[in-house]
Parts: structure tokens; C-alpha cells; sequence
């Protein structure tokens, strides 16, 4: 059976065709370092490295959410270790009011007590990037907002805030919130952190109460009232400090863990999509004398054929 040139002809040039576009994919994985061009070049794999590409993102986002949790979890650490030394100041000042005291010295107290006052409502209302940081989630406003009277003391510091508290997800299925309201009397949720009806702490009201103690020279109600009151904010206060150093590191080890699935993640769908830049230019090597070989079996078969044909 005798083949037709034609039909000789058509093979030549689908076998040149072949080797073309494999030497053409060969020299572009070779250039860019990347096996996977196309979803025809290895449709499994491409779907593999879609699914990889798309954890990679949900970690990424993850590690966003986590390092703007830090951020504003060191930002209220740092202003409920100023208020830490505002109370230990305060307790210090209601030990030594006692019935030692001159009339003078207790004012000069109640004076130093004032400061403090406006010292805690600059510190509890702070921001951290433009929003306040203890108003829950009403981060556009200052939570706290003070009275004062004709002679400029705070007479009384309201809570404008809420006690809400919003998660964030920092791994698939788990959730963190670093927010804490400034004040909850509700009796259940997040603690406040100047106010809470669980723990008895009311930190502004109790300080502008011995405050009044002082300037009126009454040693009794600080003995009998003010020392334990400022005692239960203290221990609030300790109580939202360790709250915090705990959220910070659990907030660490969820960024380590991140970090590390990124990494894992990144080195799998190099795995699957680069290519093994030796292995590509051997078999580039091996089209390429494959094609040249065609290309001069081909020309010698066309220069037979036409001989024959003559």
C-alpha cells in the first residue's frame, strides 16, 4: 500500500507543529522559572495551586486581622499601665490621709488627686489610628466625657461608649476580640475596665469621692470607705492588664502559626507550579535536536518524493 504525499506531508508537518509548541512552552518555563503557564499545560495541578493560592489568601488575611489586633492591644496595654500608676498613686495618697494629717496636707492631697483625675480620662480616652479605644464600638467619640463645677474640678465622668465587643477571626473558626468597653454595669459581657458592676470598681466615681474627703478633712469616710473602694478598681484594673498580656499572647501564637502555614503553603505551590530549571533544559535540548532531526528527515523525504514523482 502506497502512502500519498499528502498524507505525508500533513504527519511532517503535525509532528514539526508538536515540536515547536513543545520547544515554545520549554524556552518559556525555562525564562520565567514557572512549569505552569496554562490549565492545559497540567489541569490537575492548576487546580491544586488554585486551592493552595486560595488558602494562601484567607492566611494572609488572617495575618492582617492579627497584627491589627497587636496593634491595638499593645496601644491599651500601654494606656492601662498609666491608669496601674494612677491607682497605685492614688491608694498611696489614701494610706497617708489619716488622722495625722493637717488640714493643709490633706488639701494639697485632694489637689494631686485632681491632676490624676484629668490624667485617667486623657489616658481612657486615647485612639489608636483615629478611633478611641475604649468606647466598645463606638470608636468615634471620646467614651468618657467629664463635669465640672465653677472651680474646675470634675464633679462627675460619664460613660458614652458601649459595652459591645466585636471578634475578629484570626484562624478558621476562631475568633479574638482585644476591645474592652470602658464601663459595664450591666453585670454580664465584657468587664469594664474603669467601671463594672461584678467587680463593685468605679474607678472616677471613688477618686473624685476621696478627692471630696480630703478637701473636707475626713479622715473617717477614707478610713472607712475610700481605701476599700479604690482597692476593688485597683483590682479591676489588674484583672484587664492580665486579660490583656493574655490576649497578646495568644495573639503571637496565632501569628507564629500563620506565618508558618503562609510559608508552608508558598513552598507547596512552588512545588507544584515551578519548574526544575536542569530537567527543562535537558528536555529543551532533547525538542530541539528532535525538531532539527525532523526538520532534515522531512527535507530529505520531500526531495525522494519529488524525485519519484519526476
Amino acid at each position: 500500500m502506497r502512502v500519498s504525499t499528502n498524507s505525508f506531508s500533513n504527519q511532517f508537518l503535525d509532528q514539526v507543529r508538536s515540536l515547536t509548541e513543545r520547544q515554545n512552552r520549554l524556552q518559556m518555563q525555562a525564562a520565567t522559572g514557572q512549569r505552569i503557564q496554562t490549565a492545559d499545560d497540567d489541569p490537575a495541578a492548576m487546580q491544586r495551586v488554585l486551592d493552595l493560592q486560595t488558602e494562601g489568601a484567607g492566611i494572609a488575611q488572617f495575618q492582617k486581622n492579627i497584627s491589627t489586633l497587636m496593634e491595638k492591644a499593645t496601644a491599651s496595654y500601654s494606656a492601662m499601665t498609666g491608669l496601674k500608676k494612677i491607682s497605685d498613686r492614688v491608694g498611696e495618697l489614701a494610706t497617708l490621709a489619716d488622722g495625722t494629717r493637717s488640714p493643709d496636707e490633706l488639701k494639697i492631697y485632694a489637689t494631686e488627686v485632681g491632676q490624676l483625675i484629668e490624667q485617667a480620662t486623657q489616658l481612657v480616652n486615647g485612639k489608636h489610628n483615629g478611633d478611641y479605644l475604649f468606647g466598645g464600638t463606638k470608636t468615634d467619640q471620646p467614651p468618657f466625657v467629664t463635669t465640672k463645677d465653677a472651680n474646675g474640678l470634675v464633679t462627675g465622668v460619664a460613660y458614652q461608649g458601649n459595652t459591645d465587643a466585636p471578634d475578629v477571626e484570626i484562624a478558621e473558626g476562631s475568633f479574638l476580640s482585644v476591645q474592652m468597653p470602658g464601663a459595664n454595669v450591666s453585670g454580664a459581657g465584657t468587664r469594664g475596665l474603669m467601671a463594672d458592676s461584678r467587680t463593685g470598681a468605679d474607678f472616677f466615681a471613688h477618686m473624685i469621692q476621696f478627692r471630696d474627703h480630703l478637701l473636707a478633712g475626713d479622715t473617717v469616710s477614707i478610713a472607712a470607705t475610700d481605701r476599700a473602694a479604690l482597692g476593688k478598681d485597683e483590682d479591676n484594673l489588674l484583672l484587664q492588664i492580665g486579660t490583656s498580656g493574655a490576649m497578646q499572647s495568644r495573639l503571637e501564637a496565632a501569628q507564629s502559626i500563620a506565618t508558618s502555614r503562609g510559608d508552608s503553603v508558598n513552598g507547596l505551590v512552588s512545588k507544584e507550579a515551578s519548574a526544575d530549571l536542569a530537567q527543562t533544559l535537558l528536555e529543551l535540548n532533547q525538542t530541539q535536536t528532535a525538531y532539527q532531526a525532523a526538520l532534515q528527515s522531512g527535507a530529505s523525504m520531500m526531495q525522494l518524493s519529488l524525485m519519484t514523482y519526476l
